[in-house]
């Protein structure tokens, strides 16, 4: 009841102060009325005005309707109408860039008197022409609290626009929408703020005329509170004009004062301006002439709206129209139903008097001022390369995942649920209901900060349908319902359907919900929050990047800013609940960091490379910095046979990366707390195992730095096979409680021969010198130390102190057991043990023989997931405002141990890897800092990060598909030369 109670008394006061301010009624020019860019002496209009013919000045009042996807008669017509006839400008619709580009180029060699070329262009100019980037409409716009990302926008509006040959960008929208019905501008508006509106629609013309377009503002006096589509009937506003000055006027009286270009006007019939019947404001001189220019003082070109439009052509004739909304003070008749009809008709009147040469001169002396300040007083100059690149830059895209973010606007929030905290306790049911069949991007931009459960309905869920969602809720602790495949137009309740919103109800009874509305904010009035939904998300459209970043900031990725700019239900415009990042990844692109994307890309040739040279079937590799993933793709496929593409969700074997991302993670952890001291020896920390042998003395510190002496590897399945095949009273085809632990396909192995393993180990003689060789059997040592202490086998230590808080899902052993077969990348046919191809299980033989768990080998991970515990190790031990490890102990484990001693040749940090310095070969190219550390694994695999540059690199391969003693990927330097690419693109940022 409120709403709309109240609102009319906003606006009462409202009108109040514009009638104290501007005074509603009708008087001379507004002394403060800004001018427009072309205002003033233009001796090159001077000149050209006193040489033209009657049909050219008549001509440079038409902008004609042009498509470049429409036939060569078209394109034949409009050189007969540029030639002949002289129109001043093009209008473009439908059609491609490239097409307009050429059609441009062709009709402007045409024009005696360059061509006034215009488009719509208010989202972009994707509104008309395929091939280009779509940005958000305005009323997205209206919700972003950061006003100057309009004026960006703006600006990149423009770029664009004179890349392709255009001038004039009928745009911004003006139109203050208050009502939820409105059939034709709705979305098109800022919102239902006049001031706001204002402002943002000021920002907005200033950066296309900044840069050099001319704007036009729309569509004047105000097409907001309407029902009917002026396409298709001439709507009428009834309203006084004290309320037309507190809401409708506001905008364009702004819009005036502060110098717009242009302003379009409205099929509307407005009673209170011109008591003629069915008048549209169009062809009124009480609006145009009267008001606009003369009350109004607005100085600019005043453009008719399109002129085939049934709001004008359903009460008045072809020609006679276009000649009335001359007279009525119209510069520009656009789009004209029959321009030559139009010609005639004005011809016609000039000669009658109905039209004075005085009149007709003051016109096109307008336009022509216009065309002098847009540069066309000299012929147009063309640029034919790489123009869908040149329009599609990677700024513009930048921008526009800006705009989508920061967009985004929090409605409802209770309890303090978003963005997800404590992420080993969430576990999320994520429920899209919309056409599609396969995971939304949203649902998938989800899965990138945890393992959201993924399911897919039309928008009628059926009482079966919605029982088995129900069924579904055991062991989960939120829904997240995002509502896909919307309306922006009311018809059909935005496309929402009252079984969507019904489902959500009942839902919502049940467990804590969050709903995620990808479409028109108006569609909340027939939707009444139950009390246990718990937030209320606003994207307003479904772009990829909307979609994408309402994922990110459920998770705390980016925060939430957004501003609602309309009522909608029980919510009052200029409604936010912010929230703040949490520090997880945010995903964007290098420009971001102030990197190129054309020299990162480099990255994709050399991945590419080694995927054509059989060096590995597929890859994921990820680039983060400060906190920000500029670079995540994946190439290639899971096998040489082509038949499954590598996604970015699908998990690689990290072989030896698990010394670091599992073994040194949880030492780390016993240390800082006291249970370990790396200075202390095997004995002191495993008595039970050691005592009395030669491996008593070995100190931790030297397990850690490959300097105890251990031997490289020892190959435990020599000895559990005869003659080649497995040991029956090693290994069993079927598991049972006396063979636990899975290998492999229908082999598992003995419950007590993990331990016989260890008593190899302590039989297995030293090296008799302890200098650096490289070893996994320390390991085996440091799985007995974290599970001694913790209690707790290995994988469940790691997954409870790292990641499950992080997120980081994929990152696991024995994926079998909680991922589809199919996301796992094979690794090798081992033909001389298991006699099988290697699939979801760890390739590494002594890792598989401890069931899977090992320190040195067993993890898998995709790229994105080991990047975030990565980040750790480099940024202090901080991921999403959770402190995992103190900065004192990882820079004890990451720093050189040897470095100050040149006697000792050892380049290792405590688990961790770090740079071979002087051109000696290792992990890293010679472009890493020595601060740098990370880990390669024998799978193909590399995961590093440099504090200094505050960057994480992750390469994930199967290289050992199907055999691993080919090592093209070694020989190749395919990581090492990614990471050169990575430092190279770094070297040429611009910060």
């Amino acid at each position: 009841m409120c709403r709309g109670i109240c609102k009319q008394i906003t606006f009462f006061w409202i009108g109040l102060l514009a009638v104290a301010l501007l005074s509603s009624s009708f008087h001379p020019a507004n002394e403060e009325a800004g001018l427009p860019p072309f205002h003033g002496a233009n001796a090159w209009a001077d000149s050209l005005l006193q040489t033209m013919s009657v049909d050219e000045k008549l001509g440079q009042l038409i902008m004609i309707a042009a498509y470049s996807n429409k036939n060569e008669e078209h394109a034949e017509w409009l050189e007969e109408m540029v030639k002949k006839h002289h129109v001043g400008g093009l209008i473009f619709f439908q059609g491609g860039p490239q097409r307009q580009y050429n059609l441009t180029r062709q009709l402007q060699a045409k024009a005696k008197i360059p061509l006034m070329i215009g488009i719509d262009a208010e989202w972009g100019l994707s509104m008309r022409l395929d091939s280009t980037m779509r940005f958000p409409r305005q009323m997205m716009l209206g919700a972003i609290a950061n006003d100057s990302l309009v004026y960006e926008f703006g600006r990149e509006m423009a770029r664009q626009l004179k890349t392709l040959g255009v001038h004039v960008s009928f745009s911004p929208v003006l139109d203050v929408n208050n009502n939820p019905q409105n059939p034709v501008i709705n979305s098109r508006s800022f919102g239902e703020d006049p001031l706001r509106v204002s402002a943002l629609g000021t920002l907005y013309f200033k950066g296309l005329q900044d840069e050099g377009v001319l704007a036009v503002g729309k569509h004047f006096p105000g097409h907001g509170d309407t029902d009917v589509d002026s396409h298709l009937d001439l709507p009428v506003l009834n309203q006084k004009v004290s309320r037309l000055e507190a809401l409708e006027l506001v905008p364009f009286r702004r819009a005036v004062k502060d110098g717009i270009g242009g302003i379009m006007v409205a099929h509307i019939h407005i009673p209170a301006f011109d008591k003629n019947p069915n008048m549209p404001t169009t062809l009124s001189p009480k609006v145009v002439n009267g008001f606009l220019r003369n009350e109004m003082g607005f100085e600019g070109l005043i453009f008719t709206d399109a002129m085939n439009m049934k709001g004008v052509t359903k009460y008045f004739k072809s020609g006679e129209a276009e000649l009335k909304a001359l007279l009525a003070g119209n510069d520009v008749i656009l789009f004209p139903e029959n321009a030559k009809e139009t010609i005639d008709a004005l011809k016609q009147a000039l000669n009658n008097g109905q039209l004075s040469e005085a009149q007709l001169n003051a016109h096109v002396h307008r336009v022509l001022s216009a065309k002098h300040w847009l540069g066309l007083h000299k012929k147009p100059q063309f640029n034919d390369s790489n123009l869908i690149e040149r329009l599609n830059t990677p700024q513009a895209d930048l921008l526009n995942r800006r705009l989508n973010a920061a967009a985004l606007t929090l409605v409802h929030h209770q309890n303090n649920v978003l963005p997800f905290k404590g992420l080993e306790k969430v576990n999320i049911l994520s429920i899209a209901l919309g056409d599609e069949k396969k995971p939304y991007p949203f649902q998938e931009a989800l899965q990138l900060y945890d393992n959201v459960k993924l399911e897919i309905n039309h928008k009628k869920p059926t009482s079966f349908e919605r029982k088995l969602f129900f069924e579904q809720l055991e062991g989960k602790s939120h829904a997240v319902v995002s509502l896909h495949n919307t309306k922006l137009s009311p018809q059909g309740n935005f496309g929402i359907t009252s079984e969507s919103l019904e489902f959500v109800e009942e839902l919502a009874t049940q467990i804590p919900t969050i709903l995620v509305l990808f479409g028109n904010p108006y569609a909340l009035d027939e939707f009444k929050i139950p009390e246990n939904v718990q937030a209320v998300l606003i994207a307003y459209e479904e772009s990829d990047y909307a979609q994408h970043y309402a994922a990110e900031a459920l998770f705390g990725g980016i925060g939430i800013s957004g501003i609602l700019p309309v009522s909608a239900g029980t919510f009052s415009a200029g409604l936010s609940h912010r929230t703040e990042a949490l520090g997880r990844f945010h995903y964007t692109l290098p420009e971001a960091q102030g990197i190129s994307s054309k020299k990162l890309a480099k990255i994709d040739s050399i991945a590419l490379k080694g995927i054509k040279e059989q060096a590995y079937p597929g890859c994921q590799v990820i680039v983060a910095r400060k906190g920000q993933v500029i670079y995540h793709k994946a190439f290639g496929h899971h096998t040489y046979k082509n038949d499954q593409q590598v996604k970015l969700s699908d998990i690689y074997d990290l072989a030896s990366i698990t010394k670091i991302a599992s073994s040194a993670a949880c030492l780390m952890k016993l240390d800082e707390e006291g249970y370990l001291n790396t200075e202390q020896t095997l004995g002191e920390h495993l008595p039970e195992w050691v005592s009395g042998s030669p491996y008593e003395s070995i100190v931790l510190k030297d397990v850690l730095t490959h300097q105890a002496g251990l031997k490289p590897t020892i190959f435990f399945q020599k000895n559990a096979l005869v003659n080649g095949v497995p040991r029956y009273d090693v290994f069993s085809i079927v598991q049972n409680e006396v063979y636990p632990y899975r290998v492999a396909d229908n082999l598992f192995i003995h419950k007590n021969y993990p331990d016989s393993m260890m008593r190899q180990i302590i039989k297995t003689p030293l090296n008799p010198k302890k200098e650096y060789l490289y070893s996994d059997v320390g390991y085996y040592f440091t799985q007995k130390i974290i599970e001694k202490y913790t209690g707790k086998p290995l994988n469940e230590v790691a997954d409870s102190l790292f990641y499950a808080p992080l997120g980081a899902s994929t990152l696991s052993y024995l994926p079998r057991e909680k991922f589809d077969i199919n996301r796992i990348t094979p690794t090798e046919y081992d033909m001389g043990f298991r006699k099988q191809l290697v699939h979801g299980d760890v390739h590494d033989p002594g890792a598989a023989m401890l069931g899977g768990v090992g320190g040195h080998a067993g993890l898998f991970s995709n790229a994105n997931d080991l990047a975030k515990l990565m980040h750790v190790f480099m940024n202090m031990g901080v991921y999403g405002n959770i402190q995992f490890l103190g900065d004192s102990v990882l820079s004890e484990y990451t720093k050189c141990r040897y470095c100050v001693d040149p006697s000792v040749e050892n380049r290792r940090g405590l688990a961790f890897d770090k740079p071979v310095t002087e051109g000696k070969g290792g992990p890293t190219c010679q472009c890493v800092s020595l601060a740098s550390f990370g880990h390669q694994g024998f799978t193909g695999t590399i995961a590093w990060a440099d504090p200094e540059e505050d960057l994480v690199y992750i390469f994930l391969s199967n290289r050992v598909y199907p055999d691993a003693q080919v090592n093209k990927l070694a020989k190749m330097g395919i990581r090492t030369d990614i990471m050169q690419a990575i430092y190279d693109a770094l070297g040429a940022r611009v910060e």
